[in-house]
């Protein structure tokens, strides 16, 4: 549970920029598009048509003292979010990181959210790899099969976007693992619901991946 984490907190100076967004998703589809990626009777304690371990369903659990409500700390090690709720309380998720050196651990200010956002790799990425991320620079459409799914909160530092996102994944086997270009990966029905409760402002704090966040399930 929260409550026997030891959470470090940590400053970040350096970021990579996994992901960019032009906004061109159409609203008219959105509603539909929640229906296909929410199982039908869905409860998310207990909903599970992707087959992801038990442990990264919905989970209320008890936070540390002192933390704030609002606030999104994640867990890199147990590859957990929690985000902060009143009364001492936490709902946590499961999700999937940045490979290798690509996750940036840091605090970062959550400064805008996207239901249903569009996707554009970074040159950054283009860079990396070409032939799976080139054919893409022109953006992809907000829809289910987007890479960034069906919600993203953007993160940044001050008032510079730095091109990481907690967002909704296509591919929800990849929770638990090291699978993304930098940013945090939700099951597309658990982000939805987190979106709801996260306000423009609030802080994201990300852990390292090592030697700062012991896991435990």
């Amino acid at each position: 549970m929260l409550k026997r984490r030891h959470f470090i907190m940590t400053s970040a100076a350096m970021f990579s920029a996994p992901i960019a967004m032009p906004a061109f998703a159409q609203p008219s589809n959105w509603d539909t598009w929640d229906a296909q990626v929410t199982p039908l009777g869905y409860d998310p304690a207990t909903s599970n048509p992707w087959g992801i371990h038990e442990r990264f369903l919905p989970r209320l659990v008890e936070a540390n003292p002192g933390l704030t409500p609002g606030d999104i700390h994640v867990d890199a090690v147990a590859r957990y979010l929690y985000q902060i709720r009143e009364g001492g309380t936490a709902m946590r998720y499961g999700v999937a990181i940045g490979r290798g050196d690509l996750y940036e651990p840091g605090t970062y200010t959550i400064a805008r959210k996207v239901r249903w956002p569009s996707w554009t790799p970074t040159a950054n990425m283009i860079r990396r790899n070409p032939e799976e991320y080139e054919q893409y620079a022109d953006g992809v459409p907000g829809g289910p099969t987007n890479p960034l799914g069906s919600r993203a909160l953007y993160l940044y530092v001050g008032n510079r976007d730095t091109y990481l996102r907690i967002h909704g994944t296509p591919q929800p086997w990849s929770i638990g693992s090291r699978a993304s270009s930098g940013c945090v990966r939700m099951v597309m029905a658990h982000i939805i619901d987190l979106y709801e409760e996260v306000e423009i402002g609030s802080t994201a704090w990300l852990y390292p991946a090592s030697n700062g966040v012991t896991a435990a399930s």
